[in-house]
């Protein structure tokens, strides 16, 4: 059984926060939708649906659409009374304000758990299962205490002013904050940055993370393609050819993000041709993201993004991290491994055992990309009580093969 929450360290240092857009914050947003230029439609637009349609990036007649809806209709407040039903609150750690939501479940049983989102992500991408994965409506479910933090330099949390913030400082700051929160010991999921995150806390912090979840399970340098089946070697090749052919997107904003940054900051229709280039390539779908993820789940990202002003500031985790996960780290804590097809990065069982030590679940889903819980909530939401709840099983045994 999870230990009960104890009493926060320095409770006067989490404060509750609301996030509100002033009118005229919003009323420039549309006035800037309205004023956009955009550039003639791609060269290879194909009337059929399909990627073919994407070659070349956001095809015009896509984006058009997105705009006219975020101009139109779309509802930045109903996300705004969304965060706050769920708890947000803000502390500072180590210099910088860090922003986050907190749902305590109602169960006594409930384990506190971290969530950590990545980028083009943003705490957007939890909204839709902190409700379920606090207080599930299965009684024989697990329950979690969920924290949701924005990345340094995203959302609501400061911008750093120096460089230091990457992922091992964060880990550490997440350690801190839930200690803050009562929670000495805690489970950890993330995916894309927010993998990375998980398993250096898993990695550094085995006295405190009672194991983790993760969809980016990246293996040290140095592995080996004898003896993996066809699945295998076809995911290797898809990694390499990501890595080689689809980043250019990493070495710009991990060389340069803050040239990127001033077309991020200053442009709504280019701030969102840049995520939602992410987001149709990353996401299991045919032709355009919307086919599984919701528009309005979508806007409330990008706008939160335009409204904090942190094109630049969230591009700098790629300088800050980019290829810096030490190679030598181990991860001992229970960990499980979810695989989505059409996800980014995928490695076999073999190469993730490398760094994970005790892998006490693996799957690989049939459907899903790189941002499950908006492509796939449901099924997202019992893949991952299902992975926390063999972590939990495993670190009541005692040491195992992984």
């Amino acid at each position: 059984m999870p230990r009960p929450p104890r009493s926060p360290r320095r409770s006067d240092d989490v404060h509750a926060f609301e996030a509100r857009a002033s009118d005229a914050e919003l009323a420039d947003l549309r006035a800037r939708l309205a004023d956009a230029r955009l550039p003639e439609a791609e060269t290879v637009h194909r009337a059929a649906p399909g990627p073919g349609r994407w070659e070349q990036g956001v095809p015009l007649a896509d984006l058009v659409e997105v705009v006219t809806y975020w101009r139109t209709a779309y509802d930045w407040r109903s996300f705004e009374q969304r965060l706050d039903r769920i708890g947000q609150f803000r502390t500072t750690v180590d210099g910088l304000g860090i922003h986050f939501l907190h749902r305590r479940s109602a169960r006594p049983d409930a384990t506190p758990l971290v969530l950590t989102h990545g980028w083009p992500g943003s705490i957007a991408e939890f909204v839709d299962v902190v409700d379920e994965l606090a207080d599930p409506q299965d009684p024989d479910a697990p329950a979690f205490h969920v924290v949701a933090p924005s990345l340094p330099g995203f959302g609501y949390s400061d911008r750093p002013d120096a460089t230091g913030w990457g992922t091992e400082k964060i880990a550490a700051a997440w350690v801190e904050l839930m200690g803050r929160l009562g929670y000495d010991r805690f489970l950890a999921h993330g995916g894309d940055w927010g993998g990375v995150v998980t398993t250096v806390l898993g990695g550094r912090f085995p006295e405190h993370v009672l194991g983790i979840h993760t969809t980016l399970a990246q293996p040290p340098p140095g592995n080996t393609t004898d003896g993996l089946t066809e699945a295998e070697l076809r995911w290797t090749e898809e990694t390499y050819d990501f890595w080689h052919h689809r980043t250019a997107y990493a070495k710009q904003q991990a060389t340069r993000p803050q040239t990127t940054g001033y077309a991020l900051v200053d442009s709504p229709v280019g701030l969102l041709a840049w995520i939602l280039d992410k987001f149709a390539e990353w996401s299991d779908t045919w032709d355009s993201p919307f086919e599984t993820m919701s528009l309005d789940r979508v806007l409330d990202n990008v706008t939160l993004y335009w409204l904090t002003r942190t094109g630049a500031s969230s591009a700098r985790i790629y300088y800050e991290s980019h290829d810096s996960l030490d190679p030598g780290l181990r991860v001992d804590v229970p960990s499980a491994i979810t695989t989505y097809p059409h996800d980014i990065e995928k490695y076999p069982r073999a190469w993730a055992r490398e760094r994970y030590r005790r892998i006490v679940r693996w799957n690989t889903p049939g459907s899903g990309g790189h941002f499950p819980s908006l492509e796939v909530t449901a099924p997202f939401v019992q893949d991952l009580r299902a992975g926390l709840a063999a972590v939990l099983a495993a670190g009541r045994q005692g040491p195992g093969p992984g």
